[in-house]
């Protein structure tokens, strides 16, 4: 099988009413943990790359690991820049052989963030590559992601259309209420779903995007806790409310701060467990199989991509 780029997927994804899991990847017990979960579920699966974790593992590090996904799996993957900040770093993984970049212009104003897109576009669809872009602004902090809450804005369905028409994009993604990280609500959790409905209708059959979408179940918060993590009143979207977003034109849901939580949970209970404990692959290994059971739950009973590959 092969690198693919989003277009077919996404195309699958739409019509069916479901999405595909975007999951972030830094090191190889993360790839492995994912590809277990997609080869077990028949799903399709994208592989997403920060700045920061291409910076962190070295792109042909990345590169190799997805090359030996591929192979022993069998499945065909989209690996896919996440939040890429400007065109050079597009440009660069482009032509280090990613199959999708998302560049990230909602910093910009509408015009600015028109014209950045549109040039990544041009060069992308040259080399057969999809691109993501971003219109409004999430709230919260990832990598070098970070925006005050009340800078946040919620994307206006009629620029979104005029977005679109004018730059070639491939999907976008749109603020309705998500936000980077693990603290995403104070109150009770809102998603605006009546903004997300017109906008799938005014752009008919175009593939969205969620962002912040991870829903920091609160068994790995207590477990992160329990073991030593501390980690405070997390509160993430809750699964029924992505479910619900894939079938209103959500084709692509982000999905890191879970990970995150599942694999260093695991990691910390070896450790507080086994405190002598010094082999990698005693604490790793363990992780890695967290990965897949939090991948394959995803996939199964929120994304509902499971036997859609």
């Amino acid at each position: 099988m092969a690198l693919v780029n989003s277009r077919e997927m996404f195309k699958k994804a739409y019509e069916g009413n479901y999405a595909v899991g975007a999951f972030n990847v830094n090191n190889m017990e993360i790839v492995q943990g994912i590809m277990a979960a997609a080869q077990q579920e028949n799903a399709p699966v994208i592989l997403q790359v920060s700045a920061g974790a291409r910076k962190y593992a070295s792109p042909i590090y990345l590169r190799k690991l997805v090359e030996a996904a591929i192979e022993e799996t069998g499945l065909d993957l989209v690996l896919h820049l996440d939040h890429g900040e400007d065109f050079e770093i597009c440009k660069a993984c482009i032509d280090d052989g990613f199959s999708s970049v998302m560049i990230d212009g909602s910093r910009f104003p509408l015009e600015e963030n028109i014209a950045l897109t549109k040039k990544v576009v041009e060069y992308a669809h040259d080399k057969g590559v999809t691109v993501e872009a971003e219109l409004g602004k999430l709230a919260g902090v990832e990598d070098a992601v970070k925006v005050a809450a009340k800078d946040a804005t919620y994307t206006d369905p009629d620029e979104a259309v005029e977005f679109v028409e004018r730059t070639g994009v491939d999907s976008l993604a749109i603020a309705i209420g998500t936000s980077h990280g693990a603290y995403k609500f104070t109150g009770d959790p809102t998603l605006d779903f009546d903004r997300l409905a017109t906008i799938t209708e005014k752009l008919k059959g175009f593939p969205l995007v969620l962002h912040g979408a991870s829903s920091v179940p609160q068994e790995f918060v207590e477990l992160n806790n329990k073991y030593g993590g501390q980690i405070p009143g997390a509160q993430g979207v809750p699964e029924s409310m992505l479910s619900q977003a894939a079938k209103l034109g959500v084709c692509k849901i982000n999905i890191d701060t879970d990970l995150r939580l599942a694999l260093t949970a695991s990691i910390r209970k070896t450790f507080v467990e086994s405190p002598a404990e010094f082999d990698p692959r005693k604490y790793l290994g363990p992780g890695r199989d967290a990965i897949r059971d939090m991948v394959a739950h995803k996939m199964r009973n929120v994304l509902g991509c499971s036997g859609k590959k």
